[in-house]
């Protein structure tokens, strides 16, 4: 990307819960684990990312910035993201639904004790 260019997040992911569901919403993003992975190695890589770039309206995206994306998520060190990297970093990604699910751990801890 050019100097000064900057990509601008708007996290949609608490508005698809409410609208699908939270068995839907992992449901479409398994669908977006497949649609990015590459289907030989069965994870998302740098090379299966650069593929979809445009379709992500991320065209503009340097190598090195698909690495990080990449590295970001890869918890186990293989080099990619395999489906539950992929769902864990989306989550991550979303302050909405970290600050949600915090709120559902302790509420189904409080209702343990």
């Amino acid at each position: 990307m050019a100097a000064g260019d900057e990509i601008v997040f708007e996290d949609f992911f608490p508005a698809m819960v409410d609208k699908l569901g939270a068995e839907g919403f992992m449901k479409e993003l398994c669908n977006g684990f497949r649609f990015l992975m590459d289907g030989q190695k069965g994870m998302i890589t740098v090379e299966s990312l650069k593929k979809n770039l445009a379709l992500l309206g991320l065209q503009g995206m340097s190598d090195d910035e698909l690495v990080c994306m990449v590295s970001e998520g890869d918890l186990n060190g293989d080099g990619g993201l395999d489906e539950m990297e992929f769902c864990t970093l989306m989550f991550r990604l979303s302050p909405a639904l970290m600050k949600s699910s915090r709120t559902l751990l302790e509420e189904a801890l409080v209702s343990e004790m």
